[in-house]
């Protein structure tokens, strides 16, 4: 990173007479920023789903990494009677957030997310699906 004095705006860019520096790390370092969330095991996951999207060249696993970086308000929020709609037995559901136990759910289907409440588990197990977290999913489908 470059450390040059002056204001720094909220872009990174320091402004000098009519020159202005972009930092260095912004320019260099564009792929997803981990480094911001405080939860060891989000970092952990994010990395773990962005190793897997490397080593199987998948764009699926990068896409789910990047939609879980971002911040918790942006996370999506999906009943199981919504996935039991739209689903049908067999399929396999990953969601970029988190599972709650709004609804009725009786499909066979496998959920995989960040995190579900331990109704929503509930539902999935007497419903006859199955949960995983990304991670788990991840390593047993590794393209995606």
């Amino acid at each position: 990173m470059i450390n040059l004095t002056g204001d720094h705006n909220r872009f990174g860019f320091v402004n000098r007479s009519s020159i202005a520096f972009v930092r260095i790390d912004m320019v260099l370092n564009m792929s997803i920023r981990s480094n911001r969330k405080t939860s060891d095991s989000l970092k952990l996951t994010i990395s773990g789903l962005l190793e897997i999207s490397r080593k199987e060249n998948s764009a699926f696993w990068r896409d789910i990494a990047e939609r879980i970086s971002v911040g918790r308000r942006r996370y999506a929020s999906v009943d199981v009677g919504k996935i039991e709609r739209l689903c049908s037995d067999g399929d396999t559901v990953v969601v970029a957030g988190s599972v709650l136990a709004g609804g009725y759910f009786q499909k066979k289907i496998t959920v995989s997310a960040l995190r579900a409440s331990e109704a929503a588990k509930k539902k999935i197990k007497i419903g006859g699906g199955t949960f995983k977290p990304l991670e788990e999913l991840a390593k047993e489908n590794p393209k995606g």
